[in-house]
């Protein structure tokens, strides 16, 4: 009653041994290039985006426009989803924000959606 049960200190063992570590980082830096992938394509369109290489999110940034507004167009438009910035508080208000979480296929596709819509 006073700690983790056997099978989650199995996991974290597991986890934390070099067989683990090592998946772990695979992981991570499949997501990473996920989000360069997503960097590059709205780069490559002049959209202005915010990423620093050690996170699954990328701002991009809509000067004048609401972030709902650009979070419709780009869903009805382009069939992407994003999440818009202003759900994060004001400060994200004109921002919109791309998550790297996906697959590689769904990554690519989105940001040839996004260079077609925008281009």
């Amino acid at each position: 009653f006073n700690g983790s049960c056997n099978i989650v200190q199995h996991g974290a063992i597991a986890a934390l041994s070099d067989e683990g570590l090592k998946e772990m980082k695979s992981t991570v830096d499949f997501y990473m290039e996920n989000a360069k992938i997503i960097k590059e394509g709205l780069d490559s369109i002049g959209v202005k985006s915010y990423w620093n290489g050690n996170s699954p999110y990328i701002w991009a940034h809509f000067p004048g426009k609401d972030s709902w507004d650009v979070f419709s167009e780009i869903l009805n438009d382009a069939h992407v989803v994003t999440t818009p910035g202003a759900g994060f508080g004001p400060a994200g208000q004109g921002f919109i924000r791309f998550s790297a979480f996906g697959h590689r296929d769904d990554v690519l596709e989105a940001v040839e959606r996004l260079k077609k819509k925008f281009s």
